[in-house]
């Protein structure tokens, strides 16, 4: 099962950058391996943001798309997503915000399980280097904006 975290200083703040982490549809831009994006639902309620969204990864050929239920907890500043359907057997991933004086220190941690187990070994080997290489996409367009 494949696990990783990263945490990044970024020269921005804290609201900024929760707005863009929730603009899902603009993740092919940007992030390595990402083909496509569907944002499906997106509902506001008092505390909280609601998204279910498809994410389709991969390079073609071999593409594969999951469906995620996100949340956004404005009270602590927190995403956390969790897989509906799609290639994975389960997937976890939050995301934490705070702020320092002119930037926000970001910390992001995943956890994930493919149904195809030779696939869930080989991304074990590899997937903290996939992550960073995702975080430094995320960092580099964030301090673009």
């Amino acid at each position: 099962m494949p696990k990783a975290s990263v945490t990044r200083l970024i020269e921005r703040d804290k609201k900024t950058l929760i707005k863009f982490v929730l603009d899902i549809e603009k993740y092919p831009e940007f992030i390595p391996f990402c083909i496509d994006s569907k944002v499906y639902e997106k509902e506001e309620v008092e505390d909280c943001i609601k998204i279910i969204a498809d994410l389709t990864i991969g390079k073609k050929p071999f593409t594969d798309t999951y469906k995620s239920d996100v949340k956004y907890d404005k009270k602590n500043d927190h995403i956390h997503v969790t897989n509906i359907d799609g290639p994975l057997n389960y997937l976890e991933n939050n995301w934490r915000f705070v702020e320092k004086d002119n930037f926000t220190e970001v910390h992001f941690d995943v956890d994930f399980e493919i149904k195809n187990k030779f696939l869930n070994i080989i991304m074990s080997k590899s997937f903290q280097y996939g992550l960073d290489k995702i975080a430094d996409a995320f960092q580099k367009r964030a301090e673009s904006l």
